[in-house]
């Protein structure tokens, strides 16, 4: 009798051991925890992540697309020169007038910029009808009686040498060249300029550490995008894109096997945010895009989405090491338990040591700092390699 009620003893306590051992504490914290530090450090970094499920999509990029104006560039457009057939003195300016006319009731940031210098040097001419966006192209209106045409070299049927060698120069040094003119005829050639971000080429620089290949995608024309992608450093560029046919390229290059990041700031962004595996929006962009974006940058600091990536990686990391020590805490010691060799008080502190070595492990991405610090390169655990094409692709 006593043999069976010391068997019935031991059996209760090993069964009280296997019960507490196997308490699914560490296993039930390591996602969520991971997330919700890995998210909140993002966020004291600047980046609002919608979901963990982003965190996935994060890490799993293999291409990144930027947008040009406002996300490489400071996207703050000034007119810096007026170069005008010189069949009439002084056309240049009257030229500069009729179109800052028709540009100021265009919202696009070139049409401010040439808007803003023309009304600096004069008074506009009030009387503008007719006015039509076509997107992409250019504007068109009817400026006190006469057809003034202000945008691209294919709002135009002729386009003289002069007028033609004026823009070259002006895109082969980086700037964007408006053509401005009476009817059909191009006249004169609006240079504007936009300063390439101080950051811009770091985080390219980051995002090949990160194993990305880096494509730049803009609807500005291709010596200009050409000039910007060399100083910057991507692989690739795609140039000449309409608004609407950004989303097109996304597809593309998913269609080509990649797994697509896409970082933008305006209205004509959101498509291609929206179709990217991964969206990427710059705070100081326009509501539309950030809707439509996956990931918000608060600044516009493009380094933060390399930031973003990289915290993703370390997150998904970490979690994936909560998840193994938990599931191997439980492996090693319910044997153990099961056979009577571990006592009740000793599976009651190993099951706390691993709750509490999940909250430590997951902690410790509160120590990640990015690229934005000077001096540290953060490690980004699974990452994946890609092997960039370093051509270029003009559309």
């Amino acid at each position: 009798w006593l043999a069976i009620v010391g068997d019935a003893n031991d059996a209760f306590t090993a069964a009280v051991a296997v019960l507490i051992i196997a308490c699914p504490c560490a296993l039930g914290l390591a996602t969520p925890l991971g997330i919700m530090v890995g998210t909140g450090r993002a966020a004291q970094l600047g980046v609002i992540i919608k979901g963990g499920e982003v965190l996935e999509d994060t890490r799993r990029i293999d291409t990144i697309v930027l947008d040009k104006t406002g996300t490489v560039t400071e996207g703050r457009m000034s007119l810096v020169d007026v170069v005008a057939l010189d069949a009439v003195p002084g056309d240049a300016d009257v030229l500069l007038g009729l179109a800052g006319a028709v540009e100021a009731r265009s919202e696009h940031p070139i049409a401010q910029a040439i808007a803003a210098e023309a009304s600096a040097r004069g008074e506009l001419p009030n009387q503008v009808e007719g006015f039509s966006n076509r997107p992409g192209f250019g504007v068109v209106a009817v400026v006190d009686g006469v057809e003034v045409r202000v945008g691209r070299r294919q709002l135009f049927e002729t386009v003289p040498a002069a007028v033609e060698r004026a823009a070259s120069a002006a895109e082969r040094a980086g700037n964007t060249a408006v053509f401005a003119g009476r009817g059909d005829t191009a006249e004169v050639v609006l240079v504007v300029a936009d300063t390439v971000k101080p950051t811009s080429r770091e985080a390219v620089a980051a995002f090949h550490d990160l194993g990305l290949e880096v494509t730049l995608l803009t609807g500005d024309n291709a010596r200009t995008a050409r000039t910007v992608g060399a100083e910057v450093g991507v692989d690739a560029v795609i140039a000449d894109v309409l608004p609407d046919a950004k989303a097109a390229e996304i597809v593309r290059l998913q269609a080509e096997g990649h797994r697509v990041a896409m970082v933008g700031d305006g209205i004509n962004d959101a498509p291609a945010l929206a179709q990217a595996d991964l969206g990427i929006a710059l705070g100081t962009g326009t509501d539309v895009a950030i809707e439509a974006s996956d990931l918000t940058i608060v600044s516009g600091d493009l380094r933060a989405a390399a930031d973003a990536v990289a915290l993703s990686r370390r997150t998904l990391g970490t979690i994936k090491g909560n998840l193994f020590w938990a599931f191997a805490y439980n492996t090693a010691a319910i044997p153990l338990a099961a056979f009577g060799i571990l006592n009740p008080m000793i599976a009651a502190a190993a099951m706390g040591m691993s709750s509490l070595f999940v909250v430590s492990n997951s902690l410790r991405l509160r120590g990640f700092n990015g690229y934005r610090r000077s001096g540290e390169r953060p490690v980004a655990p699974t990452s994946t390699t890609t092997t960039p094409r370093h051509e270029e692709a003009i559309a």
